[in-house]
């Protein structure tokens, strides 16, 4: 099949297949391993969020090159993720194709996206509390902690069907970009396959329940006097909710099961 396509990559049927077993794999972890890397996920999820603030709180970039080049620098979350290896809950909704296929119970997906989110959280909030400790929002003269007080306080105040829709956009992209580079046989394969579909993502402002649990925690941890409006613990649950929803159907709807219906869906002669 690779020679048809005229590249050394691995064919979209050879993908599925990889997708469907590593979703068996991941369905399978030892909870302590599941927790370690979930936690790991979402602090790298959150550096990547990190070098997008940095770019975002520049006023001297134009629109297009400002949202183009902090999607770009986001994508180093999900190349961590896919190269150094951890468990994401947004990439994992691909684990509906190893569930569909009858190799994994429901239960064990529902363990593995229920752990890997929570453990999510506490890596991407985690990272939100030592940056904010930091000092890091001082840089240019405040204007990254304005930059993040104003990211976090746009994403509280979305109405709750935006935020959805955000999400399964969002999610959309992030599952196709991890679907790219099970295609790549090199680290270098990899990497080009996950920029460009976080990168759009991004500059289109769609959400990602992973990334909004650094970005709205971190405007919570500074603490910026008068910041108010939607910004708050409960603007956190008002997006969140929607965006993770929004992530499941993206993820697991339009790409995993998808996918599973154009390439492992037993063929009934």
């Amino acid at each position: 099949m690779p020679e048809v396509f005229g590249f050394d990559c691995y064919s979209p049927q050879q993908i599925a297949e990889r997708v469907e077993a590593v979703g068996v794999a991941k369905a399978n972890l030892p909870l302590p391993q599941m927790v370690a890397l979930g936690v790991l996920a979402g602090g790298f999820v959150g550096l990547g969020a990190m070098a997008c603030t940095i770019v975002a709180s520049d006023p001297t970039l134009p629109f297009a090159v400002a949202r183009w080049l902090g999607g770009a620098v986001f994508a180093l979350g999900l190349v961590l993720v896919v190269v150094a290896g951890a468990e994401l809950f947004t990439g994992n909704n691909l684990l509906v194709m190893a569930w569909v296929s009858r190799r994994v119970p429901t239960r064990l997906v529902l363990r593995n996206l229920a752990v890997v989110y929570v453990a999510n959280f506490v890596g991407a909030a985690g990272l939100a509390w030592l940056v904010a400790r930091s000092g890091h929002a001082a840089m240019n003269d405040g204007a990254i902690g304005r930059a993040a007080i104003a990211i976090a306080t746009g994403k509280c105040a979305l109405a709750f069907a935006a935020a959805f829709w955000k999400g399964v956009l969002c999610n959309l992209l992030v599952c196709l970009a991890v679907w790219l580079a099970m295609a790549g046989r090199t680290v270098t394969d990899k990497i080009l396959a996950v920029v460009l579909p976080v990168a759009t993502f991004v500059a289109a402002g769609f959400e990602h329940s992973i990334a909004n649990m650094y970005f709205v925690p971190l405007a919570l941890f500074l603490d910026v006097p008068g910041a108010g409006g939607a910004l708050g613990w409960n603007g956190f649950l008002h997006n969140l909710v929607p965006v993770t929803l929004g992530n499941l159907v993206g993820g697991a709807g339009l790409v995993g099961l998808v996918y599973w219906v154009v390439y492992r869906r037993p063929v009934r002669g």
